[in-house]
């Protein structure tokens, strides 16, 4: 691998780790005094039998990674770095990843580096549950409540219509 671009200038790159080993690779990189970005996903589950609530935190970009290093001089030391599989390429070399990229990425992420995916409701949309013991019922969205990352949906079940308050992330879009 070649870089076409010989300056020194440190850029984000894409790296591609080895299966499951996005936190080893993250780590390693960190002790060779790399800039790395590790975004992760937050999600919520239940608990089939108990019903529990639990979060299950994993790589938002399975098997890749971010670092920013200055190419031509750091190259090798990055892709023999344990947890690394290759930086990736396109053609003669790797390719830099654009700093509005991962600054657009840094802008949606936490301060526990866990993406926030938020949906936007409008009132009036028809939500389903994705969990809970409400899972597959549909309601109607009316409001946010502020701060709080819950919702306030309109449920009509068995002739009953009431409204109820729910963690937001319980809720999806129905299509």
């Amino acid at each position: 691998m070649k870089f076409t671009d010989e300056s020194d200038e440190p850029c984000w790159y894409a790296i591609h780790t080895h299966p499951h080993q996005e936190e080893r690779a993250d780590a390693n990189l960190r002790t060779l005094k790399i800039d790395t970005f590790a975004p992760k996903l937050k999600e919520r589950h239940f608990q089939r039998y108990t019903g529990k609530l639990f979060y299950k935190t994993q790589p938002l970009f399975p098997g890749y990674i971010f670092a920013r290093f200055a190419g031509p001089t750091m190259l090798a030391k990055v892709s023999f770095t344990r947890g690394v599989n290759c930086v990736v390429n396109f053609g003669d070399g790797p390719v830099p990843v654009e700093d509005e990229i991962i600054e657009l990425i840094r802008s949606r992420v936490d301060n526990d580096g866990c993406f926030i995916r938020k949906e936007n409701f409008k009132c009036g949309d028809k939500v389903t549950f994705t969990n809970g013991v409400f899972k597959n019922l549909t309601g109607i969205f009316e409001r946010e409540v502020q701060a709080k990352n819950r919702v306030i949906l309109l449920l009509a079940t068995l002739g009953y219509q009431g409204r109820i308050e729910v963690d937001s992330e319980l809720v999806q879009k129905a299509s």
